[in-house]
């Protein structure tokens, strides 16, 4: 299922983060007196009365701003108007009706999106009765809330909940495998994606961050059903721009969370830069299966590399990933492309493979008799037995008598034993060890 977007806008201070953390259950956004203290988006996923949706925090929105980096933040919230699909409007009790709410009413209506008004700070009588001045703002009943108190939180959730598309319309198509194609801006991810569908769907251009939005694309290779999803690129952390661009990643980082295997491609002229192993930290800790593509590899010759050095430099980059295959394409030239496809499946394969109990246990036992945890004081770490609890991704729990005993080198060590016996190429393990300490 593909969440619905939940998207909280309004004027600067009138108590966004502070609904914003209300609703996630715990304290995630910036909270502060100051106003527009908020000017990055913050998204979370969540779950109200069984229903899951990602819900996503902004700056205030000044229709007029004053300054640029209000300039900034503007743009950042219209792109979260334009792929949200319900929005909550809040504002605030006290202050009443204000110029700035009513241009930002108008960019709402102009939206022509579902749109919930919350009257935040209306924790007392006079208050609450004064939420029918928001009438005038053309938006619908305003609904009085305290984000603060957590009063009339449930209300405002049952509206935003009752303007939810109809669940068909979050199905994902189906597919034997889902493949993100992910990467740094400007690596050939678009024209990747073109080349392997045959078709132009994606802008194809030599300026970085063309593709702002994901595309999907169906196919079929080897009899198996595959969707594309392609992404926006991934800037260097310190150089993303506020507004279009920062929200680029989180589609980005969202449809990694969509897929089973993430194709991380990488430009062969400039091979695992910093940004690289960023994002490929971003597919491990969603335990996505992953596969390493250097793209533009027809320009390998004029660099004088060849596939050994490449992927010796990319090993050595990768140390935390040693198990992720490599693949040589050239998306201009149509290389690789078949054997890149492949082991995607194969990963995937790998990804969903599942490991009797009897072997697992005698192949974890083996590595514990080789090689035993140390003593710590008087005190040892003891491994009673180990279960494989869940696939796509593989996922294990250890049972010991203490899990605040298990260091992370046994745990790479057992993860290690595990990968001699039965590879998981291309996928992440999910270990969790349960002992009768608080964990």
């Amino acid at each position: 299922m593909v969440k619905p977007l939940v998207a909280i806008v309004g004027r600067p201070n009138v108590g966004k983060s502070t609904l914003f953390n209300r609703v996630a259950g715990r304290r995630v956004a910036i909270v502060s007196e100051i106003s527009g203290t908020t000017r990055d988006r913050v998204t979370t996923e969540t779950v109200w009365a069984d229903y899951p949706f990602i819900l996503v925090d902004t700056g205030g929105l000044e229709v007029f701003p004053e300054t640029e980096l209000w300039g900034q933040v503007k743009g950042q919230i219209e792109v979260a108007i334009a792929d949200a699909d319900v929005i909550v409007m809040v504002v605030d009790a006290v202050a009443g009706v204000t110029a700035s709410d009513r241009d930002v009413a108008q960019v709402l209506r102009i939206a022509a999106k579902p749109v919930v008004l919350a009257v935040n700070k209306a924790d007392n009588e006079r208050r609450e009765a004064s939420a029918h001045e928001f009438y005038e703002l053309g938006l619908g009943d305003p609904l009085p809330i305290s984000a603060f108190h957590n009063v009339g939180i449930d209300d405002m959730m049952s509206e935003v909940i009752g303007h939810f598309p109809d669940e068909a319309s979050f199905l994902e198509p189906d597919a034997d495998l889902k493949l993100a194609i992910v990467g740094r801006t400007n690596v050939g991810k678009s024209l990747l994606l073109n080349t392997i569908t045959g078709q132009q769907r994606a802008i194809v251009s030599e300026i970085p961050g063309t593709t702002r939005d994901s595309l999907d694309s169906l196919i079929s290779h080897n009899d198996r059903d595959v969707l594309l999803i392609d992404t926006a690129g991934i800037r260097r952390s310190g150089k993303i721009e506020r507004g279009i661009e920062r929200f680029s990643v989180l589609r980005s980082i969202r449809a990694i969370d969509r897929a089973d295997v993430a194709i991380l491609v990488m430009d062969a002229s400039e091979l695992a830069t910093g940004q690289d192993t960023h994002i490929a930290n971003y597919i491990l800790e969603a335990y996505k299966g992953i596969v390493l593509a250097l793209n533009k590899w027809d320009l390998a010759n004029e660099a004088g590399l060849s596939q050994e050095d490449a992927t010796t430099l990319v090993r050595s980059r990768f140390k935390f990933a040693q198990y992720a295959p490599v693949c040589f394409v050239s998306a201009l030239k149509g290389w690789g492309i078949g054997g890149l496809l492949d082991t995607a499946l194969a990963v995937h394969g790998e990804w969903t493979k599942g490991v009797p109990r009897y072997d697992l246990r005698r192949t974890v036992m083996t590595a514990i008799a080789e090689h035993p945890p140390s003593m710590s004081g008087r005190h040892s770490l003891k491994i009673y037995s180990v279960a494989q609890d869940q696939t796509g991704p593989p996922s294990f729990t250890f049972y010991v008598n203490r899990s605040d005993m298990v260091h992370f080198t046994y745990r790479r060590y057992l993860e290690n034993a595990i990968r001699r016996a039965y590879e998981f190429k291309g996928s992440p393990l999910k270990m969790r060890f349960k002992g009768r300490s608080r964990e």
